[in-house]
């Protein structure tokens, strides 16, 4: 979604990598080379869930397969996702059926700091194959979650006051070491290295951004305050109340990542959620990607979430954008995939429609130059 888009055109793939997109493309025959013949559908960059626990939080298995919170303590940044990723997952193959290729997947919401999300493809069978990106963002949570979890047990966080006042102090001992570390580093000095601290070090250089668990206005504006105060980069996820501040978060520069708006409003935090959201957001001249929050709903429905945005204001193109390349953008991840561009991974989905739609069916996902679902092979099984 990123630069031309044909009417019809060629795909070149060598390996993993795409080396040339064109109207025509002459190439060499060789025996063993593939040729799919497509004419009249829709070839699109591998869609991009941009927030989910896959494989942490597990279907069909229950509370044995759910390692999504640690909540014995509030704080544990050195918790890694990667960890907890079962590749086994059956959400996975219904990621892949969906056309969608990779995903930023990682812990819940329960602390204060969760821990570090990974960025992996959808299909392996080892996890440390499937990466690329890790760490890829540090976990912060505000409002009610963190509240209910350590409130009801007299600690805190038990106020959003409370909230804040852990993640700033956090981020200041974060700082401190950093500071003490490149000191000890430029004298020659010895330097005891806290594995804990040294977790946080990605963030405070800005490789990576602080992803934010938001969804009231006021827990945006917290985020938002907490995050220009230390200098860092953040992303602002669910952002359910995003409509009614747009222009602050315009003004932050912050992308968000919008959902799961395909859910129920259990909670009051998400009394206002409404797929009107992201339509107000973009015109407000704000990077928007679309999550489906897997399992709140369900992964395989993440392109329906955009399509019903799009009906909602958001408009075809940017639906699509929110799921390819604006995904990839805030992802960190945009050098390899998002987009069909000679250099990228070899990552496509190809539908017989607009993947928006109900009735559009994926007839290939393409991972890694690697045909990993075939609908017509799997439909006479």
């Amino acid at each position: 979604m990123a630069g031309k888009t044909y009417e019809s055109g060629c795909i070149l793939i060598e390996g993993s990598t795409i080396v040339e997109v064109n109207e025509s493309i002459s190439a060499s025959k060789n025996k063993d080379d593939l040729f799919l013949d497509v004419k009249g559908c829709w070839a699109l960059p591998g869609l991009i869930d941009a927030h989910c626990h896959i494989g942490i939080s597990e279907e069909k298995t229950g509370t044995v397969g759910d390692d999504s919170n640690e909540t014995a303590q509030p704080v544990t940044p050195h918790l890694k996702a990667i960890d907890a990723i079962n590749p086994m997952d059956a959400a996975f193959h219904n990621a892949i059926r969906a056309g969608i290729t990779s995903v930023m997947a990682g812990p819940g919401s329960s602390n204060v700091v969760g821990g570090q999300f990974v960025f992996i493809k959808t299909w392996g069978r080892r996890v440390d194959e499937m990466v690329v990106l890790e760490p890829a963002a540090m976990k912060v949570a505000f409002g009610e979650n963190p509240k209910n979890n350590y409130g009801k047990s007299n600690m805190m966080p038990s106020t959003r006051m409370s909230i804040g006042a852990m993640l700033r102090e956090e981020l200041h001992a974060a700082r401190k070491y950093a500071e003490k570390k490149k000191a000890a580093l430029e004298s020659g000095d010895s330097f005891d290295e806290d594995y804990q601290m040294e977790s946080w070090l990605p963030v405070l250089s800005k490789q990576i951004p602080l992803k934010a668990h938001v969804h009231r206005a006021d827990d945006i504006l917290t985020a938002i305050r907490i995050a220009r105060l230390f200098d860092l980069k953040r992303t602002l996820d669910h952002c359910t109340e995003g409509h009614f501040i747009a222009e602050a978060i315009r003004d932050s520069g912050f992308p968000v990542i919008l959902g799961p708006n395909l859910a129920s409003r259990n909670k009051i935090e998400v009394q206002y959620m409404d797929f009107k959201t992201a339509g107000i957001l973009h015109k407000a001249g704000i990077k928007l990607a679309i999550m489906s929050d897997h399992p709140v709903s369900l992964i395989q429905y993440l392109p329906l979430c955009a399509g019903l945005a799009s009906k909602e204001g958001l408009g075809v193109e940017e639906g699509l954008r929110a799921i390819t390349i604006n995904a990839a953008e805030i992802c960190g991840v945009a050098h390899r995939v998002g987009s069909i561009e000679p250099g990228k991974d070899a990552d496509i989905a190809i539908f017989d429609g607009n993947p928006m739609e109900t009735f559009t069916r994926c007839l290939y996902t393409i991972i890694n130059g690697k045909i990993v679902y075939n609908f017509d092979r799997e439909s006479r099984n």
